[in-house]
C-alpha cells in the first residue's frame, strides 16, 4: 500500500483486524479485489485519501474501501466493478459498490463463514 500511496500521491489507510487464516483462495481473491478497487480510484476518483478496513470473525471475512473522491452516479457499470463482484463471487461471497457524486465510493463486501474454512485434504492410503 505504501508503494502505491507514494507513486499515486492518495493517503491509504489500513484496518486489518483478522481473528485467524483464510484460504489462500480467499486471500488471492481479497486481494485481487482490494487491487482492483485501487485502480479504479486511481484511474476515477480524484480522491485524496482511502481507508481500507478488513475484518474476519464468527459472521465471516467483511471488507470496506472507501474514499473521498468524486463518486459516480448511481447506475454506473464497468470492467472494474465488475472484476470486483466477481472475485468475490468467486469465493461465495457478495459485494455492492456504492458512489455518491462528488462524496466519494465505498465497496463492501462480505464472505461468509463456511467459505473461510479451508477446504478438507484428501488422503489416500
Amino acid at each position: 500500500m505504501a508503494e502505491w500511496s507514494a507513486r499515486v500521491g492518495i493517503v491509504v489507510e489500513v484496518w486489518a483486524l483478522p481473528e485467524g487464516d483464510v484460504p489462500d483462495l480467499v486471500a488471492r481473491n481479497l486481494d485481487a479485489t482490494v487491487c482492483e478497487a485501487l485502480a479504479n480510484i486511481e484511474r476515477h476518483s480524484r480522491a485524496r485519501t482511502v481507508a481500507i478496513a478488513v475484518t474476519v470473525g464468527k459472521n465471516g471475512l467483511r471488507l470496506t474501501v472507501s474514499d473521498d473522491g468524486r463518486g459516480f452516479p448511481p447506475g454506473t457499470t464497468g470492467r472494474g466493478l465488475s472484476a470486483m463482484k466477481a472475485h468475490f463471487a468467486g469465493v461465495g461471497g457478495a459485494l455492492t459498490v456504492n458512489g455518491v457524486p462528488g462524496a466519494g465510493t465505498t465497496v463492501r463486501g462480505l464472505i461468509p463463514p463456511g467459505a473461510l474454512v479451508p477446504p478438507a485434504v484428501e488422503v489416500l492410503a
